[in-house]
């Protein structure tokens, strides 16, 4: 069996962890970053670099660079979030024939479902490197607000990538775990998770 890693899938910044010896800890890419930037950019030849590697390109080649899907995955095309984002990004966003959206780069037309594969494909790649093993479970966050098609559609990711997510926890509950872990405490404590695309408290 292999390890299950946590994975915080994010608006801006993807990280992992896992537990080693009972402890949580932050795993590194190759270069020693520990946050993967949430970013894709797709080659005329279908070629995808993600993280450190394509965050250049949000300035020198931001056609054919995805980012902030976050903000659209389990969306109506037609809703106010993604009306909102439309402008804020540099690529066009499609709609779908089931009425979700598109991502549309010069260089192809991607779901956010696949786009967030490519992210969630680069973070188990991270994971194996740093723990020399395969990984194929996870438990993934998200924004507490993510509503039944969100959940379904990061899920779809997950399997995309390979990877059985074996929860979707809701991103203030994990950071209150994480104060928590291992502690008596006897106390009412108000967690804020101040991310790049929300506020969950």
């Amino acid at each position: 069996m292999g390890h299950v890693i946590g994975i915080d899938l994010g608006t801006t910044n993807t990280a992992v962890a896992v537990v080693v010896d009972g402890r949580p800890e932050m795993l590194e890419d190759s270069h020693g970053y520990k946050v993967v930037p949430s970013v894709v950019w797709v080659g005329d030849d279908g070629t995808a670099k993600v993280g450190q590697q394509s965050k250049s390109f949000l300035v020198t080649d931001p056609g054919r660079t995805a980012f902030a899907v976050k903000r659209l995955i389990g969306r109506h095309f037609g809703s106010a979030e993604v009306v909102d984002a439309d402008p804020r990004v540099g690529y066009e966003i499609g709609e779908a024939e089931d009425g979700s959206c598109l991502v549309k780069l010069e260089s192809g037309t991607l779901t956010p479902v696949e786009v967030s594969a490519h992210i969630l494909r680069t973070a188990k790649e991270m994971a194996e490197r740093a723990l020399g093993g395969t990984v194929d479970e996870a438990v993934i966050t998200v924004p507490a607000y993510f509503n039944h098609a969100q959940r379904a559609a990061t899920l779809e990711a997950a399997q995309n990538a390979g990877l059985v997510c074996e929860r979707l926890l809701n991103e203030p509950t994990a950071a209150a775990l994480a104060y928590g872990f291992r502690k008596e405490i006897d106390r009412t404590l108000l967690i804020f998770d101040l991310g790049g695309g929300t506020f969950d408290v």
